[in-house]
């Protein structure tokens, strides 16, 4: 069973922004460290690292304390900072900050203390060999792609067997068709290695695609954390809810809690949701619904199990990413992710009319 690393720290820049870090704690597969630009995902990373010192606050892999400094643990006197080397880190910063001048075989075995150079050059070839990197041993970066460089500086990071892996947007310096390509062969590359991985990425998609627990952070602060889609389909908060990319937030009015069951209404308009922890007192709740969980149909609404089932008119349609996203009039604003085959055949335009079904299951509140 993998150790788990606990975290809780305060890191204040001068003239910018505090980071503060509460009751952390990730352990095995792959977590996403998630956020917008500015967060605080990647200072999180380097004082996990040791490559940035906190404050105040401790930071523990398993039995290990690899950081602490006025802490709450009274009975342990005393400051603690492990360097990178004594916490056994393997990093993989954004730009994979390959060394131009070394092969690829020379950047791999950089900093590798096995005993005699026989013993590095076959963990420096066995660790290429798994990363599919043989036969690039006496290129440099230059000569490789994109992929082929990530791979190198992954390659560099786990050689030395790490207890626990840091990715800083490993994807992030790539164009977008080798970025598309690579989300699957890396979550492949990080569930064989069965190290411990802690991967930063501000792209929801990267996210889903990669992992398997997920961290929120917000203003310099962990928001929320959880199993990835259940972060995403049930965030704590509104910064959560804006952060995670649900498509419609709304303030509602609360009219009745009964045995898990919530009834609000948006404007003049009744939805019923699915919410066993809600709450019994709360009086106003924000409603969010995810797009590619609102169903439309072009006739008349079908007898069916959704709960929710009203009118609409199409006021827009636009393209996003393969699917098409269209923003309707129920009475209060709502958006849809629809296929353009659906959209044809539906006729999806603006001002048409359409049926709009959403489960109870599907509408997610968070009280105000």
């Amino acid at each position: 069973m993998a150790d788990t690393l606990t975290a809780n720290f305060r890191k204040q820049f001068p003239n910018g922004p505090e980071i503060v870090v509460d009751d952390l704690r990730l352990g095995a597969g792959i977590t996403v460290l998630f956020g917008e630009s500015g967060s605080g995902k990647t200072t999180v990373l380097r004082c996990l690292a040791g490559l940035e010192i906190p404050d105040t606050g401790e930071i523990r892999f398993g039995s290990e304390v690899w950081f602490q400094k006025g802490g709450k643990r009274k009975a342990e006197s005393g400051n603690i900072f492990a360097s990178p080397q004594e916490r056994r880190i393997g990093f993989v910063p954004q730009d994979y900050a390959l060394f131009p001048h070394l092969t690829v075989a020379g950047n791999v075995g950089y900093g590798l203390n096995e005993p005699s150079a026989a013993e590095r050059a076959a963990r420096v070839a066995e660790t290429l060999r798994w990363l599919g990197l043989d036969g690039l041993e006496k290129r440099l970066p230059r000569e490789l792609s994109g992929g082929q460089q990530q791979r190198v500086a992954l390659a560099r990071a786990v050689v030395r067997r790490p207890k626990l892996l840091l990715l800083d947007e490993p994807l992030a310096a790539l164009d977008t068709p080798t970025r598309l390509r690579l989300r699957g062969e890396l979550r492949h590359l990080l569930r064989q290695l069965g190290i411990p991985t802690i991967l930063v990425t501000h792209d929801r998609f990267e996210a889903l695609a990669l992992g398997d627990q997920m961290v929120v952070m917000a203003e310099g602060s962990n928001q929320q954390s959880g199993p990835v889609t259940e972060v995403f389909n049930r965030p704590a908060n509104l910064a959560v809810a804006h952060i995670a990319g649900t498509e419609t937030v709304l303030p509602a009015r609360v009219l009745k809690v009964e045995s898990g069951i919530v009834t609000v209404a948006v404007g003049e308009v009744k939805l019923v949701a699915v919410a066993a922890d809600f709450p019994a007192d709360a009086t106003e709740a924000h409603v969010c619904i995810r797009a590619d969980d609102v169903m439309l149909v072009a006739d008349a609404l079908p007898q069916a199990s959704a709960r929710n089932r009203f009118s609409a008119t199409v006021v827009s349609v636009e393209r996003d990413g393969p699917l098409l996203c269209a923003e309707l009039d129920c009475g209060f604003p709502l958006k849809a992710l629809v296929t353009p085959q659906a959209a044809a055949e539906m006729k999806l335009q603006p001002r048409a009319a359409v049926g709009v079904l959403i489960k109870a299951p599907h509408i997610h509140l968070i009280p105000r």
